[in-house]
């Protein structure tokens, strides 16, 4: 792990996310060059995944960090506020 990659508090998001930009990449490429359209629609199928994952960690990472440290804080407005988070998130989560 590089110094740089040690700086970004979502480091296995991020890694998550730049091998889906890859893999949309080589599909926009398919795409391009006519490939067969069922081939194109699982290589797209698997980067909506690698975005779910991305998404789970990043949701992950902040119950880790900023929920836990509202709950630490005892500060009953950031805990508040934080419940108020999680709660749109899983609602928007459940629309997709």
């Amino acid at each position: 792990m590089k110094d740089k990659d040690k700086k970004i508090k979502h480091y296995e998001a991020h890694k998550t996310l730049k091998t889906a930009q890859g893999h949309l990449n080589a599909v926009l490429k398919m795409v391009e060059d006519n490939r067969y359209c069922i081939d194109i629609s699982t290589q797209l199928m698997a980067v909506a995944s690698l975005l779910k994952k991305a998404n789970m960690q990043i949701l992950s990472k902040h119950i880790e960090t900023c929920v836990k440290d509202a709950v630490l804080s005892k500060s009953q407005e950031d805990i508040d506020q934080k419940i108020k988070e999680i709660k749109e998130v899983i609602k928007y989560l459940n629309k997709i």
